[in-house]
């Protein structure tokens, strides 16, 4: 056991990300009245009950292990990850605002705080050590993202202009990082299996950035279409990407499908509050299908992969 916990992977916490996300989703159904309570309440506490296992999980690791903590936090690409944690707490807040809303504030604060400070540090981490461009990945926008959410829940705590704050640096810097994928995408080697599913992570970004700018504008513009436009171009494109997902091997970073998915579907259902334009209700519900369906697969796929052994395991 003691040997499984220093090898606890720091991408578990992507799994927290993707089941919040269903979390949230299952909220706005219910508060739609198109899904009964059940669904919201079993996830939410579900999730809230995991993250703190692997809260715990990963503390233990951080006492017993410390120098293998370390290793994660100054590898290339692992150390992405951390800003897992701090966006699984300002997930966690989005989805307990009208539940628990005290709890909700908590959440927020600790994730505002804590993202803030591992934001800066990765970003930082870039500019001072020397990346080959095949580094690149789309894991590099799990910080960015976690900015862009920030407002979802934000304008209820903090006036609208901290929530804008941290919108603009999420967008400047979804931009300039999706400029620099592509060049590494079209113009060298296809990256390793194992980060492919992080390709949906492209999908966040314009997605929630479209349910932040409706939080913080509260408007159905030209703008909003556009980051909500760009994210359906997004979701189609990797439909049209599938045989690259077809026959790879089972890794945790496969929960990377789970999250953006949740985040187009939360999205649909805002667009349908702001215009009633029922193409909006069949996405959404679409979308939803589609989730459920990733969620049970990878959701086996974790199952059989712990059973047979290879949860906690030296990564390369």
């Amino acid at each position: 056991m003691k040997e499984k916990i220093q090898y606890f992977p720091i991408t578990a916490f992507s799994i927290i990300m993707g089941l919040s996300g269903i979390s949230i989703a299952f909220a706005k159904f219910y508060h739609m009245q198109w899904l009964p309570r059940i669904f919201y309440d079993t996830f939410l506490f579900f999730t809230l009950g995991l993250f703190l296992f692997f809260v715990f999980m990963y503390g233990k690791k951080a006492i017993l292990h410390f120098e293998e903590v370390k290793t994660d936090f100054n590898h290339r690409i692992r150390i992405n990850f951390f800003s897992a944690i701090t966006i699984s707490f300002l997930l966690l807040s989005i989805a307990f605002m009208f539940y628990w809303p005290i709890l909700s504030l908590v959440f927020w604060w600790i994730g505002v705080l804590s993202h803030t400070i591992i934001m800066l540090y990765t970003i930082s981490f870039w500019i001072q050590h020397n990346f080959e461009i095949h580094f690149m990945n789309p894991a590099w926008f799990i910080p960015v993202v976690g900015n862009i959410l920030v407002p979802v829940a934000g304008v209820e705590y903090m006036p609208k202009l901290f929530s804008f704050i941290y919108f603009a640096i999420g967008f400047f810097f979804w931009i300039i990082l999706f400029a620099i994928f592509l060049n590494r995408a079209i113009f060298h080697h296809q990256m390793p299996q194992k980060f492919i599913p992080t390709l949906f992570i492209l999908i966040a970004p314009p997605a929630i950035g479209f349910i932040a700018y409706i939080r913080i504008a509260q408007s159905w513009d030209g703008f909003a279409l556009f980051l909500l436009f760009i994210a359906y171009f997004f979701t189609v494109l990797l439909l049209f990407l599938y045989k690259s997902f077809v026959k790879i091997r089972f890794y945790i970073s496969w929960w990377a499908f789970t999250f953006p998915i949740m985040a187009i579907t939360i999205a649909s259902v805002v667009a349908f509050q702001v215009s009633h334009e029922n193409f909006f209700k069949y996405l959404a519900f679409m979308f939803l299908g589609i989730a459920l369906f990733i969620i049970g697969l990878v959701t086996w796929k974790t199952l059989l992969m712990i059973k047979a052994g290879e949860m906690c395991v030296e990564e390369e």
